[in-house]
């Protein structure tokens, strides 16, 4: 059978990856699809197209493995075109008390991985790296652009900061073709109920407390998911000259309070203002994010094509049909954390 480019997608199991995974599938029938995967407690097999488990199917090939494994890594890339790295620990409370695993995964696995690329650069032709919106901090301007000042405000924040300057490093040191894009705040289907948006939509449906952090105001910019992996596919096709050693941001450049994310979920699914109860603010909480797209619009030609409603009401549905998928994830909605007054509380 005959194949185009070779993808290899790291963390290509969790909420991101496995989107960007189908779309890629979907979207392009000549390319194979590497994807490696360490299946934590946030990735699962199930969120990848059926055809991962048919082993006549040339087109998709998984491996249950650790990106800071480095004789892995080399191997997988050797056999690549393009390197798309999603792999990292993501979520901000976890990280207060769990921080080490973040940093040995996302800083320690992206230098692992851009090591790789730096070894077979002959043939990569695109390293693609998935940064995040957190290595900013609270907003300095009404929209951050890519020149905001990095301040990341937690364990998990500092970690993808530290993991974003080093894959510019090597393309500045070494010359990969590296490219960094940092998502705003993702939503849509197969995301971990630790996230807000599926936590929220699920305590609905189960008739339990919304809780929101301090009094609901901190502000999120979210993007529908497939917007995103729409973004990261005209980065990876684009010429050299426009993305080698940029930065992008991916946002819908619209900011919403959690208090207001809140009740559109509950207004669209029918329940009542009464299921929201309100817990301590969390430590080092980012108080507004809001994109700045002008960038990735003016050199791809990117914008978002989801509206916030349209999207919404798609991941409601979702979630209220795949009760399967996600009722073995409800132990893991709420993380028992230390309050800025000193009071442990489950966030």
């Amino acid at each position: 059978m005959h194949m185009g480019k070779t993808i290899l997608i790291t963390g290509g199991a969790g909420f991101i990856g496995s989107n960007f995974a189908r779309h890629i599938y979907n979207k392009y029938p000549d390319y194979r699809i590497i994807v490696i995967d360490a299946l934590t407690y946030a990735g699962d097999i199930q969120n990848l197209p059926s055809s991962v488990c048919d082993e006549n199917d040339e087109r998709l090939q998984f491996w249950y493995g650790n990106v800071i494994n480095g004789e892995l890594m080399d191997t997988l890339v050797s056999e690549s075109n393009i390197v798309v790295h999603f792999a990292a620990e993501t979520h901000v409370t976890r990280s207060i008390y769990d921080n080490f695993l973040f940093f040995q995964t996302d800083v320690i696995g992206t230098q692992t991985v851009a090591n790789a690329v730096l070894k077979y650069r002959d043939r990569i032709e695109r390293f693609v790296h998935i940064s995040t919106s957190e290595v900013y901090g609270t907003a300095y301007a009404p929209l951050m652009d890519e020149n905001h000042l990095l301040m990341p405000m937690s364990p998990y924040a500092a970690a993808k900061a530290g993991a974003d300057r080093l894959v510019f490093s090597y393309w500045a040191t070494y010359g990969i073709p590296a490219t960094i894009v940092r998502p705003f705040n993702n939503y849509g289907p197969y995301q971990h109920l630790e996230k807000a948006i599926p936590r929220f939509i699920t305590s609905c449906l189960l008739n339990e407390k919304i809780r929101l952090h301090g009094d609901g105001s901190a502000a999120r910019d979210y993007i529908y998911v497939t917007d995103t992996c729409d973004a990261i596919d005209l980065v990876m096709h684009a010429p050299a000259e426009k993305v080698d050693g940029e930065v992008f941001n991916i946002a819908s450049a619209v900011d919403r309070s959690m208090k207001s994310v809140a009740d559109d979920i509950i207004h669209m699914m029918g329940k009542d203002d009464s299921l929201i109860t309100y817990v301590g603010e969390r430590p080092g909480q980012v108080f507004r994010h809001t994109g700045d797209i002008a960038k990735i619009r003016r050199v791809l030609g990117w914008q978002p094509k989801v509206a916030w409603e349209e999207g919404l009401r798609a991941t409601i549905e979702w979630y209220r049909a795949q009760v399967k998928w996600w009722e073995k994830q409800l132990w893991m909605r709420a993380v028992p954390i230390i309050t800025k007054s000193g009071k442990k509380e489950l966030h």
